[in-house]
């Protein structure tokens, strides 16, 4: 059935499946979650409604990158793509559901949270990171909104999600496409600079700080003013009582992600490496 119609119980039915409750919506997208009315391995999905006719040549780049990058990977971190299908000309992705919300959310709740969850929750974007890194995708749009949580439990696993502006970029190359959010933006992207994947790393680092602020590293009423206020800076806005409590590595890593020069600044294989992911609990 590739029809939408109306249930008895007042619910969208799309290619048989049920669309329980809207998510979230953009002017190109809305996600519901959902279930199969007959496969009982799709009980409880995210469908993401994607309208066609409304994609940039670009946004239809990043489409058939998210599509062909989510149905070759199976990792923990990483949002599991379940399938697609096409109705009424719009592209239906069937993506697995998180029931612990996303990590704005989270943040939003706890506010700033303590170093050892931070750091349980950083070493999961890690590996995510570096299975995009391995098939040469940059995300340009991580933060917290897009990073979602399995469940509502201590035993949480995040995954990188919404990989609707990303693209394959091989190493050496570079993007010059302005794109994301600005808050968790690269400085070299909000200059109209051309940059490669080490945007996604400025993005990590304006999560990790977030995750020990509770509060984004910079901020601007325009993002003239958000990349003034960035290069105008002489250390990252730590509150005091942070300081106090963090180990030096954390806030080592948090800085070096957060380096305005690209160049300096951290690379997955470098993060793999730091000190704040070798620390003991005795060490802290």
């Amino acid at each position: 059935m590739n029809s939408s119609e109306i249930t008895p119980k007042n619910n969208w039915l799309i290619s048989d499946f049920i669309l329980r409750e809207k998510i979230s919506e953009t002017p190109f997208s809305t996600v519901w979650k959902a279930n199969h009315r007959n496969n009982p391995d799709f009980k409880d999905v995210a469908l993401k409604k994607i309208t066609l006719s409304k994609l940039t040549p670009n946004l239809k780049a990043s489409l058939d990158c998210e599509i062909h990058f989510l149905s070759t990977v199976n990792h923990p971190n990483i949002i599991r793509l379940m399938g697609f299908f096409q109705a009424e000309g719009c592209l239906f992705l069937v993506y697995e559901f998180c029931n612990g919300g996303n990590l704005a959310s989270y943040i939003h709740r706890h506010g700033g949270v303590q170093e050892q969850i931070a750091r349980d929750f950083m070493y999961q974007l890690r590996d995510g990171l570096r299975i995009m890194r391995s098939h040469q995708i940059v995300h340009r749009d991580l933060k917290p909104q897009n990073i979602l949580l399995s469940s509502c439990d201590s035993r949480t696993l995040l995954k990188i999600a919404d990989f609707g502006l990303s693209r394959v970029l091989h190493s050496g190359d570079y993007a010059v496409t302005v794109c994301g959010s600005p808050l968790y933006m690269a400085p070299e992207m909000l200059g109209f600079q051309r940059y490669d994947d080490k945007v996604d790393m400025w993005s990590i680092g304006a999560i990790l700080f977030e995750l020990l602020n509770g509060y984004p590293p910079f901020n601007g009423r325009t993002n003239v003013q958000l990349l003034k206020n960035i290069k105008a800076s002489k250390g990252l806005p730590f509150s005091q009582l942070i300081l106090q409590k963090i180990h030096p590595d954390c806030f080592d890593m948090c800085s070096r992600l957060l380096y305005v020069n690209p160049a300096n600044r951290l690379s997955v294989e470098e993060i793999y490496c730091h000190r704040f992911f070798v620390q003991t609990k005795e060490g802290l």
